[in-house]
């Protein structure tokens, strides 16, 4: 296969480090998932992320880095600005790792005006591909709450990346074949996960014709991305794994 496998940092119940350890030689990438709130950080310290550094130099591995979640935007005045230093903070402590990707969540609930909504999130993406290294490393991703639709007008405008979450896309009843087609110019990392009870659940619970299509079509476009299992547990990281690894051997696409 030509993209790179990946997982997020959540894989084990321990910090960031820990699970990087523990992941080299199932995967080629890992998905920094990161967060700061006023009782909380998960954030690296430059120990840390020399540590990365020196993993990601001995065994070829990459790293995305999923910026804060409660990020806003594309909110108004002084929550516009906090979100964007927040996001800017992350960014540069990162840095150093190279990521392939910055992964950026853009939720349209509450905008009154969706122009306006649009064009803050135009001008936030603008500020933090600076500080990036350049747009294409911002990869925005699909939500339940903040499909592509919305999201096009934004792509349209600026030359981001995109981050499709395809688990996102069955758990909407949504065939993801046609979005990957449509996007596969600006397509920097897919994100796979299953449906059950929960979103993020195994890969186990994807029905494997779903599956198979999906990877189909990625061996199709010589995709040559990341794909995240955004999964947060041992059991379903490796299950995933498993039964992606098993489709891909058995249908032998590259050599088609």
């Amino acid at each position: 296969m030509k993209f790179r496998l990946g997982s997020t940092s959540w894989v084990y119940p321990t910090d960031i480090l820990s699970n990087v350890q523990r992941l080299v030689g199932l995967v080629e990438d890992v998905e920094l998932v990161l967060f700061e709130t006023e009782d909380a950080s998960n954030l690296p310290d430059r120990e840390t992320v020399a540590a990365l550094e020196r993993i990601a130099a001995r065994h070829g591995m990459s790293y995305t880095v999923h910026l804060p979640t409660d990020l806003q935007l594309g909110a108004e005045g002084d929550q516009w600005a906090l979100s964007v230093e927040k996001a800017l903070r992350v960014i540069r402590i990162t840095r150093p790792l190279s990521p392939w990707a910055y992964i950026i969540h853009l939720t349209p609930e509450g905008a009154e005006n969706l122009a306006g909504w649009q064009e803050r999130c135009v001008a936030a993406m603008k500020t933090l591909a600076r500080e990036a290294g350049g747009m294409e490393v911002i990869a925005v991703e699909n939500l339940e709450n903040s499909p592509l639709e919305k999201l096009i007008p934004i792509l349209d405008r600026t030359p981001v990346s995109l981050c499709l979450d395809v688990g996102h896309l069955w758990l909407a009843g949504r065939d993801p074949i046609p979005p990957l087609q449509a996007h596969a110019h600006r397509l920097r990392v897919v994100h796979l996960h299953g449906v059950n009870q929960y979103d993020h659940e195994s890969l186990s619970w994807v029905p494997a014709d779903s599956l198979r299509a999906v990877l189909r079509e990625l061996v199709r476009q010589e995709y040559r991305g990341v794909v995240t299992l955004e999964v947060f547990s041992p059991e379903d990281f490796l299950s995933s794994r498993r039964r992606l690894v098993s489709l891909l051997e058995e249908e032998r696409w590259e050599q088609q």
